[in-house]
């Protein structure tokens, strides 16, 4: 009776809560069903997805409709993350996004290309006044597409307050066909301090789910004693899509009484980069699998509501414990697991010993490690928890523990580079060794006379790296010396093999060009319709330079009329 109570009261809090949003104010950006191929939060590399990703039947160049009136606010063009993205607020005081897009509506589209020339940058970010760039909902503001970080074609769509918070855009009336309980792939139990124990041991347990026919799971009774918690593996499918979605909310029960929620309804940019908190980080690292965890520990995430002792359990001896999870979609679909805990102390039991070393990080205090000419500079708080790191040097290399504990900032490593000659020191770099191999991958490098410096937030395998070689540029779509008069786009390949792209210029007879850097194929584009041509000669120069500065320039003479 008190479940079916605490359920009735649930549901209702859950619906009133939704209802505190307008449900008729935003429109659907797009002309087509809308499917999803990404929900709103769900659990993405280093931070929660701020949208929900609309399919485009596999290709660009959908119209994207305003949502709601208001005006083009802001306008960013990147080479990577969101693309061409472009955004508008509202009188109401939100402001949608709308990302990875193709072009733009012709009247920004010219707007954003003469900034673009007078800036001679492709990647650019404006901010329209209100009486610029009005639109109506409705309207076509722009058109689908796959620029930035996108793994294929597809809307990006946010809707954030006035605190640039994003929300879910199902809250507002934005509706998807989701008849479909969330996916239980997995259940970890986690034996939180050396003196907690799970069925005997004192490390993290895999349980073994067993399904009912209802579609929801009970486990067999798990013997446990002192401070423990755990952690689910779920995703979430709609009616129209296979894809693995992130779910809408987990809560947990201990007894019949609430113990700890997840709410994906709002975050804040400030506070996604917490994520990595909030799975089981070293299981991601090491299995490429996502486990949240269902019990916080020095986490700030405001998506996490510990009702409870933070979420953990605390088993004593000779009691009997009904643990339930609930995971549920937007639509409040749902799937439980239910779990009988028998508090059993077994002094038989090894414990898990923690390897000591001679360097201990207070994550209260600041941090300095130095051996050779290679030094690391942790800030207050760069972790999560205090713990024994391993710090090993050899030569130009840096063995900093391993890419298994996450950060919640940056922090500095250098390296002296006195003992280098002056022609090398330009060409050097600080890689980040990857794999199993080792392969040097480009960290953002400063220097500061004879010292590299590197900002980062990963834990790992670091070096000194040389980089001689130049891009490598060539003519993708035309020859030299070839008439172009029916060509709408000329388009150039780049690539870099060690550092990586840092800049690059393009003229036609003198005189800059705006081409689009496209880094998935490797492709720049330049439009003819942008430019005038009046000589029937002209000669195409593109100048190339990699992160350390070396550059690669193409020519070539084309004929047009």
């Amino acid at each position: 009776m008190k479940f079916t109570l605490y359920l009735l009261l649930f549901c209702s809090f859950f619906l009133k809560a939704q209802n505190n949003y307008p449900q008729d104010y935003f429109k659907s950006p797009l002309d087509v069903t809308l499917v999803l191929a990404g929900t709103f939060a769900e659990l993405r590399s280093n931070h929660f997805h701020s949208g929900m990703d609309l399919k485009t039947k596999q290709r660009t160049g959908l119209k994207v409709k305003a949502s709601a009136s208001g005006f083009v606010s802001r306008i960013k063009i990147a080479h990577y993350g969101y693309g061409k993205a472009l955004y508008i607020t509202h009188p109401n005081g939100y402001t949608t996004v709308y990302a990875h897009l193709q072009k733009f509506a012709p009247e920004i589209e010219a707007y954003v290309k003469k900034k673009q020339y007078e800036a001679e940058s492709y990647e650019i970010e404006l901010f329209p006044t209100p009486e610029e760039l009005p639109v109506i909902q409705g309207n076509t503001v722009a058109y689908s597409g796959n620029t930035g970080s996108s793994g294929g074609p597809h809307l990006h769509f946010e809707i954030r307050n006035k605190e640039e918070h994003p929300l879910n855009p199902m809250l507002f009336g934005i509706d998807i066909l989701d008849t479909k309980a969330p996916i239980i792939q997995g259940l970890y139990a986690y034996p939180l301090d050396k003196n907690s124990f799970i069925n005997k041991k004192n490390t993290k347990q895999k349980i073994n789910l067993i399904p009912l026919k209802n579609g929801n799971f009970v486990t067999k009774t798990i013997d446990a004693v002192g401070n423990i918690g755990f952690g689910v593996k779920t995703i979430d499918r709609q009616d129209l899509a296979g894809n693995s979605n992130g779910v809408y909310h987990i809560e947990t029960l201990i007894n019949g009484a609430p113990n700890f929620e997840i709410d994906f309804k709002e975050f804040s940019f400030d506070e996604t980069k917490h994520i990595n908190a909030l799975i089981d980080y070293e299981h991601y690292i090491t299995k490429k699998e996502r486990i949240q965890l269902l019990f916080k520990q020095n986490n700030p995430l405001s998506l996490l509501k510990p009702i409870i002792n933070n979420g953990v359990l605390n088993i004593k001896d000779s009691t009997n414990s009904v643990y339930k999870i609930r995971v549920s979609d937007f639509k409040n679909n749902d799937t439980w697991i239910t779990l009988n805990i028998r508090g059993s102390k077994n002094t038989d039991a090894k414990i898990k010993e923690e390897k000591i070393t001679p360097y201990f990080i207070n994550n209260k205090q600041v941090t300095n490690l130095k051996e050779g000419k290679i030094r690391v500079n942790f800030y207050k708080d760069t972790f999560y928890k205090d713990f024994y790191m391993n710090f090993e040097v050899e030569n130009d290399t840096l063995f900093l523990h391993d890419n298994t504990i996450p950060t919640q900032k940056n922090f500095n490593i250098s390296f002296d580079i006195s003992n280098y000659n002056e022609t090398d020191k330009s060409k050097l770099f600080i890689a980040r060794l990857v794999g199993r191999k080792n392969y040097p991958v480009y960290s953002t490098t400063e220097r500061k006379g004879d010292t590299l410096i590197t900002s980062t937030k990963y834990l790992g395998k670091y070096a000194l790296a040389t980089d001689n070689t130049p891009p490598t540029i060539k003519a993708a779509n035309f020859k030299n010396k070839q008439w172009l008069s029916n060509f709408r786009y000329l388009k150039i390949k780049i690539s870099d093999n060690l550092s990586g792209i840092s800049n690059y210029r393009a003229t036609i007879n003198g005189k800059f060009i705006l081409m689009e850097y496209e880094y998935k194929t490797n492709t720049l584009t330049y439009d003819f319709n942008d430019g005038d041509f009046t000589d029937i000669n002209n000669n195409l120069k593109v100048i190339v330079t990699d992160n350390v500065g070396n550059n690669s320039t193409f020519e070539a003479l084309f004929y047009r009329k």
